[in-house]
């Protein structure tokens, strides 16, 4: 249900569930439906397609040697590395990972990932923009 300025204070009795119909994408970085490489951020993005109103997560890659641009946004992101190491540069701050860690930007921060291993660097991206989406706030915002 959705609510506006005339519902001020008016909450349900009781919590119900709304189903989307879809519950599951199947094989995120096979399926098709997703980008795979994007032109935005030049590198691998696989975005997972469920109907999250809060959250959203994407499987990335940067491949042997690349990075990602210069860019900042208002939402928050934490990044899980799955395959391979690098370092993401923070504002002023260099912070080394490697699979099994976990990164956090903080919001409207600069930053840029940096692959330096000698294979494929794999992680996924979980991020609160669709929330801000929603409340017409998501801004990115790419350097030169």
């Amino acid at each position: 249900m959705q609510y506006s300025s005339k519902d001020f204070g008016k909450t349900a009795s009781q919590m119900t569930v709304e189903m989307p119909e879809k519950l599951i994408h199947k094989a995120v970085c096979d399926s098709g439906e997703s980008e795979g490489f994007s032109q935005e951020r030049k590198h691998p993005v696989f975005i997972v397609d469920v109907p999250s109103k809060t959250m959203s997560m994407t499987i990335g890659g940067l491949l042997v040697g690349q990075s990602t641009n210069r860019h900042r946004h208002t939402y928050e992101t934490i990044i899980y590395i799955q395959q391979g190491h690098g370092m993401s540069k923070i504002e002023d701050q260099e912070v080394k990972w490697k699979a099994g860690d976990a990164i956090y930007i903080p919001v409207w921060a600069w930053h840029s990932h940096h692959n330096l291993s000698e294979e494929e660097c794999v992680y996924i991206a979980c991020e609160n923009a669709p929330l801000l989406q929603n409340l017409g706030v998501a801004v990115r915002d790419e350097s030169e």
